[in-house]
């Protein structure tokens, strides 16, 4: 049985100063670098997710409710996708984006970025390779990668490195952190989530926490 962690959407724009800020979202960069290189042995596999917007629709709002639309965030090939700079990749072995052209919350959505297109936080803004992509003049860069037979999702991914047990931290707490949470106990999987390694859009997490922990989800 392998053990792997999953860094759910750490970005520029959940940080502050980003389209779609989340208190303490920097910080919280910091502090999962801190953690994985402290116990980055305890894990078989690392990996990220990104919110990763070309046309997601409804999602994106003018006028948004904060429930189902949001303002303008982590559009494919900008800076506001990459992840935030605090946030030390060296462990991460591979990266899921999810939401090209509809609303994803739950990481277990997302598609395997192929090596030569995933973005740091030391990029320069709007600097995205397109090789490898297969992407047509115009194309925003990352726009479909993966999207044709050959896909590999998350699910996939774990199965294959025969994952078992996975560990769940990032942004944010009541929204794509318990998406992710929740579709990994559907699939099978036993999860956790670090609950000070997480940050939230509300102040008030405890019915998210409660939401997580009747779907099966231990909080830690």
């Amino acid at each position: 049985m392998s053990r792997a962690l999953i860094i759910v959407d750490v970005q520029n724009d959940f940080c502050e100063g980003g389209s779609l800020a989340v208190a303490g979202g920097a910080e919280l960069a910091g502090a999962i670098s801190e953690y994985v290189d402290a116990h980055h042995g305890q894990f078989d596999h690392i990996v990220a997710t990104q919110d990763w917007h070309v046309d997601p629709g409804a999602h994106f709002s003018e006028d948004p409710d904060f429930i189902d639309s949001w303002p303008k965030h982590c559009v494919a090939g900008t800076r506001g996708a990459e992840l935030h700079p605090d946030l030390d990749t060296e462990y991460i072995q591979a990266y899921f984006r999810k939401g090209q052209f509809t609303a994803a919350y739950s990481g277990f959505e997302g598609l395997l970025a192929p090596d030569d297109a995933v973005p740091t936080g030391d990029r320069k803004p709007g600097a995205m390779p397109v090789s490898g992509g297969g992407f047509e003049a115009g194309t925003p860069a990352g726009a479909d990668f993966g999207a044709g037979e050959d896909a590999i999702g998350l699910d996939d991914w774990l199965q294959s490195h025969d994952v078992e047990d996975v560990v769940v931290v990032g942004i944010a707490t009541d929204h794509c952190v318990k998406a992710t949470a929740l579709d990994g106990v559907q699939a099978g999987y036993s999860v956790t989530v670090l609950r000070d390694l997480t940050v939230g859009v509300a102040e008030d997490l405890d019915d998210a926490v409660a939401e997580m922990e009747l779907g099966g989800v231990d909080i830690a």
